[in-house]
């Protein structure tokens, strides 16, 4: 007999005829407009992007539904009157218009949210401030390397809400979550892995505590048989048990854990730990990925899943696996030289996480946008690790005030050189590297200042190193 979702058809009959807002046409939001229409709702769309920023083709899509929109930095001051507000991550929960529509009655809540509320699957989500998109992919190909129907979403794959009526019970929801998704939710996903926390994003949260606590909303409404999976070497995630409601799994490369799952950094083997009992479960010299911060992201991976994985599959998926793109990514080689692409390497911590993964002398490219971070941290691994330094972007100057303090400390000298666009920083890179070296482009920013996103950062930088390479 056919699995029926009772929630979901409950959900369907309780938006007949209601009014919804939809704030911001993310790549989340817009497939709920169709969604919402088949049920008669009344839809209205807000984003605070001026309208000749809009894609004209969604423009011309909500023109030909009848569907209202507001936009521009004004447009919540039409939110009245809505029995549901979505809203996007980019939207903060707590806007003055928003909060008293919710007072005057409206549901606040999101795609997320109702894909975690709504699904009969087990869903598995990962937030983390580094390695929750390797980790996320690592989950997800484990699982079906094992045999389960799994879905992808959150911050990559697809937006799962409309396919919400496809689960069933035995199938996975694997979702990368971040602090945006994360600030309101009010359900928590069935296992939650926590990678790290390291201050970031916080030129749009209001502090740090605010971003930690936003992570911990991954498992606080989690039930006691259900699961954390943290990291037990980074200081703030090691104390989140305290606040666990279900079962806790720590994973380490530091610490020999009786229980739970660790890198081993003496004999380079990721184990499995019982009781003190440490079995071996995959060599690093047998991975693609490279760096002990990939050892750590399979180290969580395998913490996640420990339940339900033949453990011969799980080894060669793993060992399998190459990585994401934009996430130390290989590139090619010039002269004896190899490029890689971290565009990824959004704060200090991935940057400094992707310049210890490699034995040989780095030639950096570093620098973006601004979000208001401490780049002291990063000074110590770039001369450590550094021949070089090619920087470029709103941080360069925060970047080089580090690392010539650091310098000046250890009385050493490398090279620094400032860009004003990616193509030169290419063109000096290829100048100032030598045979040995490798090139690594891991700009400890956002990408905002230049680029939509570190996504369209990342192919750029690409397209300019296999152009060079020619």
């Amino acid at each position: 007999m056919p699995y029926t979702n009772q929630k979901l058809q409950d959900f369907n009959n309780s938006i007949t005829n209601k009014r919804i807002a939809i704030i911001g046409l993310g790549i989340s939001n817009i497939p709920l407009i169709d969604y919402f229409l088949k049920y008669n709702a009344i839809l209205t769309v807000f984003d605070n992007r001026p309208k000749e920023k809009i894609d004209e083709e969604i423009i011309n899509k909500l023109d030909n539904v009848n569907i209202k929109y507001f936009f521009g930095e004004n447009s919540l001051k039409n939110l009245k009157n809505f029995d549901y507000i979505f809203r996007s991550p980019s939207c903060r929960p707590d806007l003055p218009e928003i909060v008293k529509e919710v007072e005057n009655g409206a549901i606040l809540t999101s795609e997320i949210e109702k894909v975690l509320e709504l699904t009969p699957s087990t869903t598995i989500g990962i937030t983390g401030s580094d390695g929750k998109t390797t980790t996320t992919t690592l989950i997800y190909n484990i699982l079906k390397s094992n045999g389960y129907k799994c879905f992808l979403g959150g911050n990559i794959g697809i937006p799962l809400f409309t396919k919400i009526s496809e689960m069933t019970p035995e199938d996975m929801v694997v979702l990368e979550l971040s602090s945006f998704q994360l600030m309101d939710l009010k359900i928590s996903p069935n296992i939650a892995v926590v990678t790290n926390i390291s201050p970031n994003h916080l030129n749009v949260h209001k502090d740090y505590q605010e971003y930690i606590d936003s992570k911990k909303n991954i498992f606080l409404h989690q039930k006691e048989n259900e699961l954390l999976v943290i990291n037990y070497d980074n200081d703030i995630t090691k104390d989140f048990y305290k606040d666990a409601k279900g079962k806790v799994r720590y994973f380490s490369s530091i610490d020999n854990l009786d229980n739970g799952v660790i890198f081993d950094r003496t004999d380079k083997i990721v184990k499995i730990c019982n009781d003190g009992i440490r079995k071996h479960f995959v060599r690093q010299k047998n991975m693609k990925l490279r760096g002990i911060h990939n050892c750590e992201n399979i180290a969580a991976a395998i913490s996640a899943t420990l339940n339900y994985i033949n453990e011969d599959k799980t080894r060669q998926t793993i060992e399998n696996f190459s990585g994401v793109e934009h996430r130390l990514e290989y590139i090619t080689d010039i002269n004896n030289i190899k490029w890689y692409n971290d565009s990824i390497g959004t704060s200090p911590t991935r940057t400094i996480a992707g310049l210890n993964a490699f034995d040989e002398k780095i030639v950096l490219i570093a620098g973006g946008y601004d979000k208001h971070l401490d780049y002291s941290p990063i000074a110590e691994p770039i001369i450590k690790n550094v021949s070089k330094l090619i920087l470029m972007g709103q941080t360069a100057d925060k970047i080089e005030t580090a690392v010539i303090e650091e310098l000046k400390k250890e009385n050493k000298n490398i090279p620094i050189y400032k860009c004003k666009t990616l193509e030169e920083t290419v063109i000096r890179a290829k100048e100032v590297t030598v045979e040995g070296e490798v090139v690594l482009f891991s700009p400890a920013s956002a990408s905002f200042d230049l680029f939509k996103n570190f996504e369209e950062r990342g192919k750029k930088f690409k397209e300019l190193v296999i152009k060079e390479s020619k």
